[in-house]
């Protein structure tokens, strides 16, 4: 059965020298996040994944300001087209865009897009602690809702101060862990959905589709209390919350291969607002595969997450 993963790693060396220095320090994970060769099409092989949609890793180019966004973007992208023309049916990429410069990451997605064949765009989280719903990114919006172009919501680490008011006092290393991959990660960027469904965003952009890992970020355990409190007589909009969980977000494993979780997932959103991911290299595409092969699912709705719904998400 084919199988595309959504969300997959890669950096360049120029990302590593600057914002992804931090992975630096990851030595499972350095060697294998930079690879864009033989190696990394043979851990697709092993893990039977057909087809990979790489992503620059978090914290991506969201925090540097515009001169240095734009041409770090743009040298990254170019990186990722040559590695995506040398394997055309097993790589594709979703575009690196400086977001804090909004009218040049709408040029540098139309570019990714149009010129390189890349099918969406990336975005790590807040950038310089500004979210998607601020008029600020209006631009970009405008453009990728006329391109028809996914946007992948990355988790990034929290802006400084939520950082010291919520994570703090903890040795340095539990305090990162819980900031990050260990909680804040995850609410953070289940906030920023909030935001961008309480800001309008999905009320002028109807068609406009987020794609977010780690089986939903934890909204969908919530989507009830959503409904309940965040009514549409409270917050001006169109439609209850959980109306846009389901027609405006996608929802992949990215490396949470938990039962419990992915059928509260399903149980909220549908079957068909899933879509499979190993979160590679951060996860492994072998157990995520096996994750997948184990669910109790029948053939049609296992080709549904292993492909189907990517394939409409994305246009292939």
């Amino acid at each position: 059965m084919r199988t595309i993963a959504l969300e997959e790693h890669f950096a360049t060396a120029a990302f590593l020298r600057g914002p992804g220095s931090w992975l630096t320090s990851r030595p499972g994970v350095i060697d294998a996040i930079a690879e864009l060769g033989d190696s990394r099409i043979a851990a697709m092989d092993e893990g039977e994944v057909d087809l990979a949609v790489l992503s620059l890793a978090a914290p991506g180019v969201e925090q540097l300001d515009g001169p240095k966004a734009v041409e770090l973007a743009r040298e990254c992208n170019d990186e990722l087209a040559a590695a995506v023309a040398r394997y055309p049916d097993r790589l594709a990429g979703f575009a690196t865009v400086p977001i804090s410069t909004p009218d040049a990451a709408a040029e540098e997605l139309e570019r990714a897009m149009g010129t390189l064949g890349f099918l969406g765009a990336v975005v790590n989280g807040h950038s310089q602690g500004r979210y998607l719903d601020d008029p600020f990114f209006r631009p970009f919006l405008d453009r990728a809702a006329a391109l028809k172009a996914p946007i992948y919501l990355h988790p990034t680490i929290p802006p400084a101060g939520v950082i010291e008011s919520s994570y703090a006092g903890f040795a340095p290393e539990v305090t990162f862990a819980l900031a990050t991959v260990g909680w804040g990660w995850h609410i953070n960027t289940g906030t920023h959905v909030l935001r961008m469904i309480l800001g309008g965003v999905f009320d002028t952009h109807s068609e406009l589709q987020v794609i977010i890992g780690h089986m939903g970020e934890g909204l969908p355990f919530m989507l009830p209390r959503f409904d309940a409190t965040l009514r549409p007589e409270l917050t001006g909009l169109k439609h209850p919350v959980s109306t846009y969980l389901r027609k405006n977000l996608n929802y992949t494993f990215a490396n949470f291969n938990n039962e419990a979780t992915y059928a509260n997932l399903v149980s909220q959103v549908g079957i068909d607002r899933v879509a499979f991911s190993a979160d590679y290299p951060f996860g492994s595409m072998k157990n995520a595969r096996a994750f997948l092969d184990s669910l109790p699912l029948s053939d049609d709705e296992r080709a549904r997450i292993s492909h189907r719904n990517a394939e409409r998400l994305l246009g292939l």
